[in-house]
């Protein structure tokens, strides 16, 4: 499930997309308007099963995390850190199972 909320500090628009057990598996940047954000989504719904357009890195720490980009590059999601590249790709495989067919929950009030 995408859920859309409004950050209090900033007043920006974010997403994340939950597996099934509540977990956080992607979240976005921050969008100036709701509909950005939306749109946001709809990237990542029309992205999430292009294993290309995954970028994994390894944070300085040895955690490992990835972005899922966009088809004119820009990120439209980041992952949590994973203490293991197995952990990475697990995440990666449930934004990929996920995305495509999850429901989107508006938690904000505009």
């Amino acid at each position: 499930m995408f859920e859309i909320f409004q950050s209090d500090k900033n007043q920006k628009f974010y997403f994340n997309l939950k597996a099934n057990n509540g977990q956080i598996i992607l979240s976005s940047q921050g969008y100036e308007s709701k509909n950005g954000a939306e749109k946001g989504i709809k990237s990542v719904m029309d992205n999430a099963d292009d294993d290309g357009k995954y970028e994994r890195k390894t944070a300085s720490n040895g955690k490992f995390h990835f972005n899922l980009k966009a088809a004119n590059g820009q990120v439209i999601g980041s992952s949590q850190m994973y203490t293991s590249e197995a952990g990475m790709e697990n995440g990666i495989s449930s934004v990929k199972n996920h995305a495509a067919g999850a429901k989107i929950k508006d938690l904000s009030v505009e």
